[in-house]
């Protein structure tokens, strides 16, 4: 049987009708830039993270910049401030960092959750220490109880990279509403994604949603007079559209990522394959479900010959990357084994029980 890693058609298909209706509209209102379908999109998004405000933005990665600029246009930050970061993240969290300016400092994640360890971070503050980013790496949620109250005592800002997280949430409080901000991702293999590039920054501060609104749009307040030095990133209202439909089937998307997840956790028993560690039923969201193993081109190589699709979440690590040698004399063991080691299951709302018997079958014949 044929298990593919991720089936965009077969996820968007349910939604196509309502795509059709809301493209007609946004072609024929003649307005294809911050419009109506936009700001109903950021209400909403807003609401379902229990936020006052949220940003439509051009990506995931601009999200996250565009914070980091802020902060340092309204004097928040200064370039060369540090930002926690952890290191096995995916590179758009570094990047986000050292485009605004600032050093990344590249922090150790918990074994056993692969998300930034709290005791860690703690380690790595230096009086130049100014931010931290939590990632929800998976779409878990980080420990932010724990580095909340990091955080608290250092004085510190607090950005969450939630670009894999839409709707995790632990103790009623959902990602996006831990942090003083918070980036997410739209594109179209997220949980909650667009049919093109798109994404969102959430807040409750007043005064950085409204430098933000001016940012995404070279810096202007008002049409032709500009305060800062901005950039070109806005969500359009096509994306916003189409976002707003499959907002309202997140939930129940997400209610199947998590059953799926559950069904791997039950059904696959092979002490050669370590399944991912999570609290419980809300905290972890499974844009990914990722297992580690000592020798995971065979587990691939395995579950390839039984017909089912894999990726590797990633194969190479951050302070590896030919982009930042100014980091390549760094040890992070626990980061590097995890590169080494994970392989992504194919997890999403599109595979039946059927094929995910199948590679739970597979995985038990490895």
């Amino acid at each position: 049987m044929h298990v593919p890693f991720l089936d965009l058609k077969a996820i968007n298909a349910p939604y196509m009708a309502a795509f059709e209706k809301a493209a007609a509209e946004v072609i024929q209102s003649g307005w294809y830039i911050q419009g109506t379908k936009l700001k109903e999109f950021e209400t909403a998004f807003a609401a379902y993270c229990g936020v006052k405000h949220c940003i439509g933005v051009g990506n995931g990665l601009e999200a996250l910049a565009l914070v980091l600029q802020a902060w340092v246009e309204t004097g928040k930050l200064t370039e060369g401030d540090e930002v926690l970061v952890p290191a096995n993240t995916y590179i758009a969290s570094i990047l986000a960092i050292t485009k605004a300016g600032l050093k990344a400092i590249l922090v150790e994640p918990d074994a056993q959750s692969f998300n930034l360890c709290p005791k860690a971070a703690e380690a790595a503050i230096t009086p130049k220490t100014k931010a931290m980013m939590p990632v929800h790496l998976y779409g878990q949620l980080a420990d932010m109880t724990a580095l909340k109250a990091l955080t608290d005592k250092h004085n510190l800002l607090v950005l969450e990279d939630a670009a894999q997280a839409h709707g995790a949430s632990r103790g009623g409080i959902k990602a996006g509403a831990f942090g003083d901000a918070a980036g997410f991702s739209f594109y179209p293999g997220k949980n909650l994604g667009a049919l093109g590039d798109g994404g969102a920054i959430t807040t409750n501060d007043d005064a950085l949603a409204k430098a933000l609104y001016a940012l995404r749009n070279y810096g202007s307040e008002q049409k032709y007079y500009n305060v800062y030095k901005g950039t070109n990133s806005r969500l359009d209202e096509i994306q916003a559209a189409f976002l707003n439909i499959k907002l309202e089937g997140l939930d129940a998307q997400t209610a199947r990522r998590i059953e799926i997840a559950k069904a791997y956790d039950a059904g696959i028993q092979n002490d050669a394959i370590q399944k991912p560690m999570w609290a419980g039923e809300g905290d972890h969201v499974f844009h990914l479900y990722v297992v580690r193993t000592a020798n995971r081109e065979a587990l691939q190589n395995h579950l390839k010959a039984q017909d089912i699709e894999t990726l590797i979440h990633y194969p190479v690590v951050p302070h590896k990357q030919k982009a930042y040698p100014e980091y390549a004399h760094l040890s992070l063991p626990v980061t590097e084994s995890i590169h080494e080691q994970v392989l992504s299951l194919p997890m999403g709302p599109h595979l039946s029980d059927a094929q995910v018997q199948a590679v739970i079958k597979a995985c038990n014949a490895y």
